[in-house]
Formats: C-alpha cells, structure tokens, sequence
C-alpha cells in the first residue's frame, strides 16, 4: 500500500496500454494492471494455476493485510475470523478462455475446473481456505460498490456480535478482451489511446469514460475490544455504513443524484455525525459525464452549503477504476489520508465542468488535517454506497 500511497500523493497515474492480452483490435488499448505480479510469491504452483487471477490477487491481499496487521491465525481464534470479499464479476478471463476453448475444441475440452474458477464468490472462500479462517463467509456483489459493501456488511456483522475478526474487501481482474469489449459495447470507457495517463479525468469537461483496472485490497477488520486486548496498531475507525437504490436503470444513475445523496444522509445519521463534521470526501469520481455530474448534485443535496467546503478528490483519476475493488480500495486511501494529513489530487482536470463546481483537489495534493472522511461508490443497477471513516482517538473500549 506504501508504493500506491506515495504514487498518489505524487499524483503519478498507474494506467498504461495493455500488456496482458493483445489489445490491438480494442476501441481501448490501456488499462490500470497490477505489474510484476507472481501469484507463486503466495500460492503454490498447483492451487494457482487452478484460480483464476481475481481470486490470485485477493488471496495476496490476504496474506498482506493479515501479516501487516500483526494478527496470528491459529486454532484458538481461526472459529471466530470471517470474510467477506466483493466481486462485481468474478472469473471473467477463465470463462472467456474456456468458451474459446469449448467452440474451437469441443465440450470435454473444457476444464473441470471452469465453474469454480468462475464464480464470484470463489476469491473470498480461496482467502478463507488460504488463510485458515472458519467464520462467515461471504461474497457481495453489487457492480462497483461491492467491495465497499463487503466492508459496510462487515462491519454491522461486528457491531451485532457476530464476529470479532473479519478480513473484508474487494477484489476484480477482467482485464481481458471480453472486460474490455464489453464496457466499449457500452461507450462507458475512455479511448483516449494516445494519451493512456490522461485518459481517466474526472470531472473534467472532456471526461470521455472511465478506464478499467484490476487489483484487490483486503482490510483487517475488528471490534475495538479485541484489537485493544491483542494490543493492535489500530490505523482508523469505521463509523457508518449506508445503501440506497436509486431503483431508476440498469447503467444509468439518477440524474438528479437523488440516491446517491440518501446514501450519504443516512450515513451521516448512521454515525450522528454533521456535514460540517467531514473533512474529505473520496469520491466515485468515474470519469463518466453521468456520473460525475450526478455525484456532484448528490452532494450539494446531502452537504448543503459545506459541499462548496469540503476537498472532494477522484483517485480514479490515479488508479482507473477496479469495478468490485473499487469499494475497497478507496477506505483504504481515505484511511491513509487521515494517518498522514494528506488530500491525493484529482489529476487531468484542466478544463473545469460548469456542472461540477466544487473543491476537487486538482491535480495537487493537500495537507490537510483529516479527522473523517467519507467515500462514495456507485455501481450498475442503481447500487448506492457509503463508508464514513474517522481518525482513531485513542479511547478504550
């Protein structure tokens, strides 16, 4: 997370052209990839090659987020730890291989293994297997706002009881011909071939779509109570978790940003928090003319006249958008955000959008004390998201 954290703050972009397929025939020819990644560095030979790299990259954050958390796995506690990973998707790049393989050879051609390197819910149980985790389980999948679902339900599952451990977020690796074709079908991407790092611009006026990447993130999460009694390095709070539908269309938001803006009031209620009280919003911020047009309505609606206050920023604007990771890579920057009392950049926006008028952090980032913060995810068929984290004080349980 260190590298990411300081390539945003740099305002550095991770997006380049393709290197895992050919992308020659594509509208779109770059993506945000995971680079010099060794799925072995993690699992071994036999597993790896039996998982699709969705569940790859989720089952090394896994192993990420639990060593850097300081927590030890093993028969006293294994019961009592879950998971609960998002995936929009899932095994996109298995499915899309095999159907080559069942056209073009015949049908006992195809591999046994095809259903569960395919299915969405796989990521989460290969990091509970890979882990030895015995608590819930669970995969959420609700298009970009998975893997912050994955985290608000894990969350609520540790207020009520259920669990005093849960390694939770998301993960997505569809950068394939079929991920990308797909999203071309739908004019939602960005072609700006000429000019990859430049393509993902949000709220700027020429926004022409979003740019898809890959990747996982997983947090470790716990009730305030067991992270005190093992003595953990506590980075920062969850405090609110709230959903909505805009209950409008399959792709499009809701011009009026009407759910979207719900989402964040009942977050704000949900953690008996004020407007004023939020130092940074992390925006969805997709680069989209619907979407980032309709956020900035939905936050006016929720914020009133703080909206024109509070440092707004795309980091999809760094890291393009990683569809079901989205959610979860996003608390984990506004986490870093509150530790170092920095605001990432929007970058690539020059040419500023009469309809999106507020502080969105341009192309520099900001120090800034950052006490909580809230972060947006929106996904397909109206899904409406929101985290609200906040600067560990310190307090005992």
């Amino acid at each position: 997370m260190q590298e990411t954290w300081d390539n945003l703050i740099a305002g550095k972009s991770g997006i380049d052209y393709i290197t895992l397929f050919d992308a020659e025939q594509m509208a779109t020819k770059f993506a945000g990839e995971v680079k010099d990644f060794e799925p072995t560095d993690y699992i071994n030979r036999k597993d790896a090659r039996r998982m699709d790299r969705f569940a790859q990259l989720a089952v090394a954050a896994g192993y990420q987020a639990v060593e850097d958390s300081g927590l030890t796995i093993d028969q006293s506690n294994r019961d009592d730890i879950g998971v609960y990973v998002g995936c929009g998707i899932g095994g996109l790049t298995t499915m899309f291989e095999q159907a080559k393989i069942l056209i073009e050879k015949g049908p006992d051609r195809v591999s046994p293994f095809l259903a569960p390197m395919m299915i969405a819910d796989i990521a989460a149980a290969q990091v509970s297997i890979a882990l030895g985790v015995k608590g819930p389980n669970f995969c959420t999948t609700s298009a970009c706002s998975s893997g912050s679902d994955a985290i608000g339900l894990a969350y609520e599952l540790i207020r009520r009881g259920g669990a005093d451990i849960m390694l939770a977020g998301g993960t997505e690796a569809i950068v394939n011909p079929l991920g990308i074709t797909s999203f071309n079908a739908l004019h939602a991407l960005s072609t700006r071939n000429d000019a990859p790092q430049k393509a993902s611009r949000p709220f700027d006026t020429e926004r022409d779509g979003f740019v898809i990447s890959e990747g996982a993130v997983i947090l470790v999460m716990e009730s305030l109570r067991h992270a005190l009694k093992r003595n953990a390095h506590i980075l920062a709070e969850l405090v609110a978790y709230a959903a909505t539908s805009d209950s409008f269309h399959i792709t499009q938001p809701l011009e009026s940003g009407e759910g979207a803006a719900r989402a964040m009031q009942i977050a704000l209620k949900n953690g008996s928090l004020k407007p004023e009280e939020i130092d940074y919003i992390n925006a969805h911020g997709t680069s989209t003319q619907l979407n980032d047009a309709m956020e900035t309505k939905a936050i006016k609606t929720a914020f009133g006249d703080h909206a024109y206050k509070v440092p707004v920023s795309s980091t999809k604007s760094m890291t393009g958008h990683l569809i079901g990771a989205a959610g979860a890579i996003e608390p984990a920057i506004c986490i870093m955000t509150i530790i170092n009392g920095i605001i990432p950049p929007t970058i690539n926006y020059e040419n500023p959008d009469p309809d999106c008028d507020l502080d969105y952090v341009p192309n520099t980032a900001r120090q800034a004390e950052v006490n909580i913060a809230l972060t947006n995810s929106f996904g397909f068929g109206g899904h409406n998201s929101v985290l609200i984290l906040k600067k560990y004080s310190g307090e005992s349980a």
